[in-house]
This record gives structure tokens, sequence and C-alpha cells, in this order.
């Protein structure tokens, strides 16, 4: 999907169709996903279902949501993403059953290779389990997976794969500061 070893300040980074597509999608957002009443959770799953999203049932994304590619987003069922999140899937993102993530936060698909001549742009997956909750104003890096269970804590920073499932992260980076009560759904 990236295009490999071009001069980004002259060249496009991804192919026309994709860039397309993007552009489609933010008019799309702007004009009714973004202005769609708060209880129309129904309406913005169907446009984001339209745009590729494979999404499960009672799923509520709020409408200040920003998706970079909902082609590249899968959704468990029972899910909540709260306004002000942003979901950066340069690459997939899937979202656990019963997961939530709050406000302000950031699950980020997409970075930059700093030793490449062109700070070639990257992208990898991020997977979170069942049962995880983002919450407020927390980071999520490219290549992140997220064990069932986890909690990372408001404003924390999770730059790797967390090893312990049912278990709070905080801090920057994230560390494990105490288990959680495993539930049975």
């Amino acid at each position: 999907m990236i295009i490999q070893g071009n001069d980004p300040t002259v060249a496009p980074s991804f192919s026309l169709q994709n860039r397309i597509m993007r552009q489609l999608w933010n008019w799309v957002w702007l004009l009714l996903f973004r202005p769609s009443p708060r209880p129309f959770h129904a309406w913005r799953a169907a446009l984001l279902r339209l745009f590729g999203a494979r999404i499960g049932m009672h799923v509520h994304v709020y409408p200040a949501v920003r998706i970079w590619a909902p082609w590249n987003l899968e959704i468990g069922n029972n899910v909540g993403i709260a306004d002000g999140v942003t979901l950066y899937n340069m690459d997939t993102i899937e979202i656990g059953d019963y997961s939530v993530i709050s406000q302000g936060a950031h699950l980020c698909g997409g970075s930059h290779d700093y030793n490449s001549r062109n700070f070639q742009l990257t992208a990898a997956p991020i997977t979170l389990g069942s049962h995880v909750w983002i919450c407020a104003e927390a980071f999520v890096a490219q290549g992140v997976t997220l064990p069932s269970g986890v909690v990372v804590a408001a404003r924390s920073v999770v730059t790797r794969t967390l090893d312990n499932s049912w278990t709070v992260y905080a801090g920057m980076p994230a560390k494990p500061i105490r288990k959680r009560n495993q539930h049975d759904k």
C-alpha cells in the first residue's frame, strides 16, 4: 500500500486509488458521519461498512471519531469508541469484543523510518483483544498487540506489545501496575 523509496516532498506516498478513496471517505465523514446525532450509532456503522469496515453488533462509534481508512478497520461486538479518538489505520486495526476506547485516545498505525534518507513511511497493524480499555488520551503505536483484559491508563504510551492479559498498564512507556479481575464474557 505504501510506495517505497519515493521522495515524499515531491511524490505521493500512496496509490492514486488509495488517495481517491480516502478523499471520498473524508467527504462522507465531514458531511454525513461527523454531523450525525450522537445516538445514531447504526447510521455511522453503516457508513463505515459502506467503506469496507468489518463491524460487529452493538458497536458505538461516536461522531467525532477520526478514522483514516475504514477498509482497514475491524471491530468486534459490544465495542465503544468515544468522541475525539483517532484511529490512524494505515494498516489494520482490530478491536476485540467488549472493548472501550476512551476520548482522545490515539491508535497510530503509521510512522516514519527516521534512519532512511527519505523518512520512509511505515505501517503495521494494531490488535486489541477482548475486554481491552484504552483510557483517555492514551497512545498506542504501530505493531502493538494488547491481550485480552488489558487496561491502558489515561495518557499512557504503549510502543511495544504487552505480555500480560488482565493487567493494568500505566506510564510512559506503559508498565504493569496491577492485575485486573477476569470476566467470564
